[in-house]
């Protein structure tokens, strides 16, 4: 295993510090502690309440200026461009898959996936997000709270597990609401891309008021986006990317189809000729039907309250609750032989004479299919907190709730077989030919269905904060605490799916819960005058597989007050998503070669699309981490700061799929398998068609991850010309290994991501410049589409590197009023070509790196009333 050299260190810091694109605003690390007493605050990383904000852990903090500044009117867009989030950063740009419900986002620091990234909202953990993204990957939809709402957002860089507990292994993102709020505010957004029509209306009411006895806030969001449809983006909306120099991922499940004469695959004779396959497969471009972007519109409120007793207790509570309208896109339904369709030789529109089996084909005259997508989410804490003896306290109960409904109706292109087969036996449906068939007989084939899900947590937390004791003439500070949560979700398909009566969908089951309890404490222990020591740790107990006490350590220590060093040790868990815990049959489908089934008869030997079905497993013990952080912070002057930290994760016990190369080699080769399950094969041969592989998820992968950080910021006082800010930051990727696997520079896995901000403040004015850059990596981690990754063996082409800017001006009328118009992707920038991995990304660009939208324009209004 690669460690880091002093070579190593050095070219990261040249390459950082040389590179002219780099990030957005960080914290100021040259700002000096005001000489009188201030409030004590909790800090992310840390639950002791401290005066300064800088602890011994590294933490990113993006204010409401920043948000503002940047233009973006969700936080999937502005987290995104983070360099800390890497690979795993989910959101629905191109997602049209079942599992998840469109409008949905998630974050994952370093790459390690967002189930081991923990998101909070003021400090606080929320209820998970009803449908698992991917099937299984169970995450906090950040989507749901409201841009508008944020004062600030903390980025933890180092793993947090013994301050928060499960899924804090890569770090945690706090989202911190707006509070003592006075006056009224009102924002008014709209803008639109030059391209293809994508455009964004957003509206917010900002209300609030304080007293010596107490304050009361109230936010109202509403965000509305028009879909940008597959269809309208040219070479990134098809699935045929053999004429850009990529691969045809078309389906074989085509329009017309094949079928099964005498038991031999016959193709339909009206297959067009680039359509069909040399073993026998008419191929369809499901590409033009998805969404890049889906529609949806989200209205949201959150209203928080303040009450100070006479007994100087406070009384606080925090309400959010809001709904999101969205839609899901897929080609027409795609049929196959486990569909069991037969046409009888009666049929009058039969051109075989006979009695025959419908092999692969689809229903495009039924239409494309569409979801209606709903989800609510609401959440309420309620609780006390005051001091005694100079100790705070505060005890809290929260309650969580998400909830989705996935629906579609007779319009929508929802295919029922037996209805289909009833129609066929009538001789009223023709399956031949790629026909139109009528209105009235695509009425009696179709229905309506619904999928619903929801997910709850109930938690209480009772917490102490203060001076602990004396030591060495200073006072360690001291936090302490207890909690209790209970979580269950629950992702009920339609019965149709359940009784296989739908085909083509990624249908997802789901059921489980769990209920844990915690106890943690933490020191800040004052070696000296400029050295502070942190100790954590936490004892998580959990009713499904057991308990686990986790360890920190962390330092502080500044030699003058230019240089600062920081560095921290911990361990870390993540505890099994209830999603892999009690995921129920549930179905995706994946690209590769059949290469057993090509051999030994001559047929499937494309690159065709196979059903792979996954189910939860009850078994699973917690993934476990150790992580270290060494960092260096030199501010020499106010104007000036710069940190640098290099930091390593290492996972063990990883929960991940079983491995499908593995899978395929080992079971496929037999027609017997219970594994991978083939249809009885025809006279003369060995192998049948593969009808369905089954998988599952194990505790079988390790990871390490490790990297440097460096921010750094200038501001430039240019006296009668204003103001300039410069700031950056940088995240250098120097390896990440999984089960003896490197990663870095392959599919996916950039090793730089940088983003660079400049900000003019010059009277009324205010310019603003973001560039963001991501690095190269290499394209298609399966070489020959054959279901085993071959990356670390065979050389890929390599996917360009990527470089987006974005600017904006503002203008202040009074301090009232205030107007906004920016331009993000300025120069119109398409994502850089990637042949694919056969699987999510099949139209010419990784899509989870990449964003295809392009030049878009805005303008904002802001409206204070006093």
């Amino acid at each position: 295993m690669r460690k880091f050299t002093p070579s190593a260190l050095g070219t990261a810091l040249t390459l950082a510090l040389g590179t002219g694109a780099l990030s957005v605003s960080i914290q100021a690390q040259a700002e000096e502690a005001t000489a009188e007493k201030v409030e004590r605050i909790e800090v992310t990383g840390s639950r002791i309440k401290r005066t300064d904000m800088e602890g011994p852990s590294p933490v990113q903090s993006i204010g409401k200026e920043d948000i503002a500044n940047m233009g973006y009117d969700n936080l999937q867009q502005l987290l995104e461009r983070m360099p800390v989030a890497g690979n795993g950063t989910f959101s629905t740009r191109g997602n049209n898959q079942d599992s998840t419900a469109n409008g949905g986002a998630a974050v994952s620091l370093r790459g390690l996936g967002p189930d081991a990234t923990l998101v909070l909202i003021n400090g606080r953990r929320v209820a998970i997000s009803a449908f698992a993204e991917s099937i299984t990957n169970s995450f906090v939809d950040i989507n749901s709270i409201p841009v508008s709402a944020i004062e600030r957002i903390d980025i933890l860089k180092d793993g947090a597990s013994a301050i928060y507990g499960s899924d804090a292994v890569a770090g945690v993102v706090n989202v911190v609401l707006k509070k003592d709020i006075e006056g009224i505010e009102v924002n008014l957004g709209y803008g639109g891309t030059t391209g293809p029509n994508h455009e964004e209306t957003t509206a917010s009411v900002v209300w609030g008021t304080s007293s010596a006895k107490g304050s009361a806030s109230v936010i109202l969001d509403y965000f509305k986006n028009t879909g940008l449809e597959a269809d309208e983006m040219g070479s990134l909306g098809t699935a045929d990317q053999s004429p850009y120099g990529g691969m045809d991922f078309r389906s074989s499940r085509g329009f017309p189809g094949y079928f099964y004469v005498n038991g031999v695959k016959t193709i339909d004779p009206d297959c067009p000729a680039d359509s069909a396959t040399a073993s026998g497969s008419c191929l369809f471009d499901y590409g033009p039907y998805g969404y890049i972007t889906p529609p949806s519109e989200r209205v949201g409120a959150i209203a928080q309250f303040d009450y100070k007793f006479d007994n100087d207790i406070t009384a606080f509570m925090e309400i959010a609750a809001q709904h999101n309208t969205s839609k899901a896109a897929g080609a027409p339904t795609p049929l196959d032989e486990d569909a069991g369709l037969t046409v009888p030789g009666s049929h009058p529109y039969n051109p075989f004479g006979q009695d025959i089996e419908i092999g692969r084909y689809r229903t495009v005259d039924a239409g494309a299919r569409r979801w209606d997508i709903e989800s609510d989410t609401l959440r309420l804490v309620a609780g006390l907190r005051g001091e005694i003896n100079d100790w705070g306290w505060e005890v809290a109960a929260q309650k969580g709730r998400s909830k989705s409904e996935q629906s579609g109706d007779r319009s929508m292109g929802w295919v029922r077989v037996d209805f289909l087969q009833q129609e066929i036996d009538a001789g009223n449906y023709n399956p031949f030919g790629g026909v139109q068939n009528s209105a009235d007989v695509i009425d009696r084939i179709t229905t309506s269905l619904v999928r619903r899900g929801e997910s709850h947590m109930t938690s209480f937390d009772a917490s102490i904060s203060g001076e602990a004791f004396e030591f060495n003439d200073q006072m360690v500070m001291m936090a302490a605490g207890l909690e209790y949560r209970e979580e269950d979700v629950s992702d009920v398909p339609d019965d149709q799916f359940q009784r296989g009566l739908i085909f083509g969908t990624e249908s997802v089951s789901a059921a489980a819960k769990r209920d844990q309890w915690a106890a943690y404490v933490e020191f800040s222990i004052p070696l000296s005058d400029n050295f502070e020591l942190q100790l954590a740790g936490r004892h998580d107990d959990y009713s499904d597989f057991g308990s686990t006490t986790n360890p920190k350590v962390a330092f502080k220590w500044a030699p003058s007050g230019e240089f600062s060093l920081r560095g921290s040790w911990a361990q870390g868990f993540r505890a099994p998503s209830l999603a892999q815990i009690g995921l129920g049959p549930s179905e995706e489908s994946q690209f590769f070669v059949d290469t057993y089934r090509c051999q030994a008869t001559g047929q499937d030997c494309d690159l065709l699309d196979y059903n792979i079905e996954f189910a939860g497993n009850p078994d699973l013990e917690a993934e476990e981490s150790e992580s270290w952080n060494l960092g260096a912070i030199w501010a020499p002057v106010n104007e000036f700061g710069l940190s640098v930290d290099i930091w390593s994760i290492e996972q063990d016990n990883k929960i991940d799929e079983q491995d499908f190369g593995s899978i395929y080699n080992t079971h496929c080769n037999d027609q017997n398998s219970t594994v991978c399950v083939r249809l009885p094969p025809t006279a003369g041969q060995s192998l049948g068609v593969i009808q369905q592989v089954h998988s599952t998820f194990e505790n079988v992968s390790s990871q390490e991850a490790s990297g440097i950080d460096i921010s750094t910021n200038y501001k430039m006082d240019m006296d009668d010309m204003g103001l300039l800010k410069f700031n950056l930051e940088w995240s250098y990727m120097h390896e990440f290994n999984k089960d003896g696997r490197e990663y870095i520079g392959e599919y996916e896995y950039p090793r730089h991501r940088g983003l660079f901000a400049t900000n003019w403040e010059f009277q009324d004015f205010n310019v603003n410049m973001n560039i963001s850059y991501v690095g190269s990596f290499e394209d298609t981690p399966d070489i020959d589409f054959d279901g085993a990754l071959d990356f670390d063996t065979q050389k890929s082409r390599d996917v360009d590197s990527h470089t987006l800017v974005d600017i904006q001006g503002a203008y202040n009328f009074n301090d009232d009023i205030r107007i906004s118009v920016g331009m993000n992707n300025v120069f119109d920038e398409e994502p850089p070509f990637a042949i694919g991995d056969g699987d999510s990304d099949l139209y010419g660009y990784v899509s989870s790196v990449h964003n295809p939208r392009g030049r878009y324009i805005y303008t904002n209004l802001t409206w204070r009333f006093n």
